[in-house]
């Protein structure tokens, strides 16, 4: 080995442009950022969304409807859901924490038992919320609907 042979190592030069570097390099003096305005000064950020100018998407855009604050989301749970965890599993008592075991629904969801389906097995059903076909079929069986 010696120098005529010498070369770096293998990841350590990066290829890329190498700015302000002088006028002898071809991107000196403006560092190709042009002259003047905004974009050529240090610590120029754009905003997300700017379009130059132009007037943004999101403010182009007509708006629609009312969007409630207040709004409760409950997340569904099925009768026929319910059916098949009690007789997949043998159970009589089922509530959250029975729905979050089985992947049904997560901890800071608030459940509504809706009426799709046909419920066969007696439940003790506890909930956020029932749908008055749901509470029908779960007291049609002998069992109870308790709301939380």
């Amino acid at each position: 080995m010696d120098l005529s042979n010498l070369k770096p190592a293998e990841g350590s030069v990066k290829n890329r442009k190498r700015i302000g570097r002088g006028q002898g390099s071809g991107r000196g003096g403006t560092s190709t950022k042009g002259h003047k305005g905004a974009q050529s000064r240090s610590g120029y950020k754009r905003k997300p969304g700017f379009e130059g100018g132009q007037m943004p998407l999101y403010r182009r855009v007509p708006k629609f409807g009312f969007k409630n604050i207040n709004r409760v989301e409950y997340r569904g749970v099925n009768v026929s859901i319910l059916q098949k965890l009690a007789e997949e599993n043998n159970l009589t008592v089922i509530d959250q924490q029975v729905l979050m075991d089985h992947g049904i629904v997560a901890k800071k969801d608030l459940v509504k038992i809706l009426g799709n389906g046909e419920l066969k097995a007696k439940l003790d059903v506890t909930a956020h919320g029932f749908t008055k076909t749901a509470q029908a079929a779960i007291e049609a069986q002998g069992g109870t609907a308790t709301k939380i």
